[in-house]
């Protein structure tokens, strides 16, 4: 477009917005490929566009790319004149191939995805708009989504193709209304996945449903607001009017000579602005036309009587919007009931304590928070790199055997590392994703074969145990993974691995039973130092027994003396995590935030084992339940006086503190009505506790930091403490 082209579409632009008064009008730039003007013709642009319609009324500036030309330079520019860039992505490789290859064949999937990674750095993250997917029935849905959901995008859009009654679009055979099917695949897991982004042909139709509006020109009766502005300035109506016939979108009018408001006379951009009084009289008579709106203007083409027909779609349609209604009736009857569950549940865990189904309610929520932090540290995986190959086995035997994938997503440390990936994206950070799904693949009995990270001569496989090379070395094995065995094979050496047997290369994961316990001695986990204190080493045999025999007597402990903790630790805790001993002597413990189940202590006898196992998964309850609900004012600058530190403390360490010493008070309480050698000094020490957490609770109820969610769970806290005598 020349230079004198631009400045008068922007004059244009600007002299609407004026004498309509607009608070913001939208400038997508389209194709074509824009970027194929080039870092100096693209700022030309850009600068055109903000300098002349700026001044006049607020400018949403928007790109729809390929994304093939996308650099950092180029997302530099973009940044500096605040433009949202649109990507099209039609979903894994298969699909995309099938429509967006380069003019000699060759696949462009790898160059959209090196694109999308630059959307995600946090510097170019606020650029991102969103993907855009053409529909082709023939891929598989479920693929398509999960490709799409992997690059984190903040909307979906999905396209119907383009088609008319005269050229109507592909049907399989089998199924009259393919595209709903297509399309309710999606919905349905999009739902079941907890809508974690938005995609707005599904918005539009939820909208619609309650009245709403559909905010798309595919679907709805919204008046059109949209004109485009062809390369040599002449006004033209939606590219999508070129299916129905040449010169289908032409106005006659060009920038130049006419005005936005003179090009919107035109008959059939007027005819766009009726709502449904512009729909053909089948549409009016129709009982979903309100959700439709006869669906996009350009599929409604027939030679002989133009557009004034349903859509080409309309089968499919009225299938999607019957489909979407039944499962969207399902889903707020089951969300109504999950809500009634909820409450009951935190009801429970409020008291301090918290039954088996309601902290594996927080474990189910802890897992799926762990699945979309893994979605998003996969999507910074760049393609063909160990961790993009280990995350297509992951969603693959995801879709085969879920039960393996659960498993190994509930290891308190998975979500740890994806936490600290994300803040540091890398090639060499998402390699363990490889790890994650070999281990998943042992589990599931599957047989595979990829690359995984060395560290330190070890691989670390989540849940299962290490492999341990003869050197030292950093690098890549080879893993061939087999029925409960592996081969590791490097430059250097090739091992083969039964899981069953330990030896100097295999190192399983210790583990503690119970007769109602079964949980991980995790001393190898290298994503486990993410405590207040240093973790040890890996333990010797001396120090596995010695760490087995206090940790089941440390459990005996808890069934007598804190009996109503039993259920809920079975539910919930899934590692020990040894620290290493403080030099003065003094009990170390310690939580962390992102890896829900996991208790971290230094070694000590198992009675104050037990008060510290049940002290820190008080901590880790509690997290879990402010994952999900706000209990305080997160913009609250207010600090609390606690007994039990020298400072004053921020709302949320008081709040947990408060929580966990419930749970210690009562094994204190317990402790000193049992009489014996110890009583006194268990009077003393629940005196203290009881005192601590009392004023604690006060505190808090007084501290106008809490939301009303916030009060209720602390009113609940306080309850607890009702028959706790002096």
């Amino acid at each position: 477009m020349e230079p004198a082209t631009v400045r008068a579409s922007a004059l244009r632009i600007a002299e609407h917005a004026t004498a309509w008064r607009l608070p913001r009008v939208n400038v997508i730039l389209h194709g074509g490929e824009p970027l194929l003007l080039g870092h100096e013709g693209l700022r030309a642009v850009l600068a055109e566009l903000r300098a002349t319609i700026a001044p006049s009324t607020g400018l949403r500036l928007s790109m729809q790319t390929n994304g093939v030309l996308l650099t950092p330079l180029v997302c530099d520019l973009l940044g500096e004149f605040d433009v949202r860039v649109g990507v099209s992505l039609d979903g894994d490789r298969e699909a995309n191939d099938r429509h967006r290859r380069f003019t000699n064949g060759a696949s462009s999937h790898a160059h959209v995805l090196r694109a999308l990674a630059l959307l995600r750095q946090p510097e170019h993250r606020p650029l991102y708009g969103g993907l855009l997917c053409t529909i082709d029935v023939r891929n598989d849905p479920i693929a398509v989504y999960e490709a799409l959901a992997a690059q984190a995008p903040p909307r979906i859009d999905f396209l119907l193709p383009h088609a008319t009654w005269d050229s109507p679009p592909h049907r399989p055979g089998g199924d009259s209304t393919p595209y709903a099917t297509w399309l309710s695949t999606i919905f349905q897991r999009w739902t079941a996945d907890g809508r974690p982004t938005r995609i707005r042909l599904f918005d539009s139709l939820l909208s619609t449903a309650g009245g709403g509006r559909s905010g798309s020109e595919q679907i709805g009766s919204d008046a059109a607001d949209l004109v485009v502005v062809e390369t040599d300035g002449t006004w033209e109506q939606a590219d999508s009017l070129k299916t129905a016939y040449d010169g289908a979108p032409e106005t006659g009018a060009s920038v130049h000579t006419h005005s936005v408001d003179e090009v919107s006379t035109h008959p059939a951009i007027h005819q766009r602005q009726l709502g449904l009084a512009g729909l053909s009289d089948t549409c009016r008579a129709c009982p979903i036309v309100r959700r439709c709106g006869g669906g996009l203007y350009a599929h409604r083409y027939r030679a002989g009587s133009g557009f004034d027909n349903p859509s080409v779609y309309c089968a499919d349609l009225k299938a999607l919007v019957a489909r979407i209604d039944r499962a969207e009736e399902a889903y707020m009857v089951q969300s109504a009931a999950d809500d009634a569950q909820a409450s009951d549940h935190l009801d429970q865990i409020a008291v301090g304590l918290g039954d088996g189904a309601a902290v594996r309610w927080l474990a189910e929520t802890q897992l799926s928070i762990t699945r979309a932090l893994l979605a998003e540290a996969a999507a910074g995986a760049p393609a063909g790199s160990i961790g993009r190959d280990g995350w297509d086995l992951l969603t693959g035997i995801d879709r085969d055997t879920p039960a393996a994938v659960r498993r190994v997503g509930a290891h308190p440390y998975l979500r740890s590392w994806a936490v600290a990936t994300l803040r540091d994206t890398g090639p060499e950070r998402t390699g363990h994703l490889a790890t994650v799904a070999a281990a998943a693949a042992l589990l599931a009995d599957t047989e595979a074969e990829l690359s995984v990270p060395v560290h330190d001569g070890a691989i670390y496989l989540p849940t299962l145990g290490t492999v341990r090379l003869s050197s030292h070395s950093e690098g890549t094995a080879r893993l061939s993974l087999g029925y409960r065995s592996l081969t590791a094979q490097t430059r250097d050496e090739k091992l083969a691995i039964d899981l069953g047997v330990p030896s100097a290369h295999w190192r399983p994961v210790r583990r503690v039973f119970d007769s109602r316990l079964d949980i991980l001695l995790e001393d190898s986990d290298p994503d486990r130092d993410c405590h207040s204190w240093p973790t040890a080493s890996p333990l010797d045999a001396a120090g596995e027994a010695a760490w087995h025999q206090e940790l089941a007597l440390a459990w005996k402990v808890i069934e007598e003396e804190s009996s109503a903790q039993v259920a809920g630790l079975e539910a919930g805790l899934r590692a020990i995590v040894p620290l290493e001993a403080d030099a003065t002597g003094n009990m170390r413990a310690s939580t962390a935030r992102d890896a829900f189940g996991a208790v971290a202590a230094s070694f000590t006898d198992h009675r104050a084992l037990a008060v510290m196992i049940v002290h820190e998964f008080q901590h880790s309850k509690l997290g879990a339940v402010l994952d999900l609900y706000d209990l305080y004012d997160p913009e609250s600058t207010a600090t609390l006086k606690v007994g039990w530190r020298p400072d004053r403390r921020p709302v949320e360490g008081a709040l947990q503190g408060t929580y966990a010493h419930l749970a210690v008070a009562e094994i204190w309480r317990g402790r000193a009505a049992r009489g014996g050698a110890g009583q006194e000094a268990a009077r003393r020490t629940y005196a203290q506790y009881r005192a601590w957490t009392l004023a604690a609770v006060e505190a808090l109820q007084d501290s106008g930091a809490l939301t009303r969610l916030g009060e209720q769970f602390v009113e609940r806290m306080a309850s607890a403490t009702e028959n706790w005598t002096s």
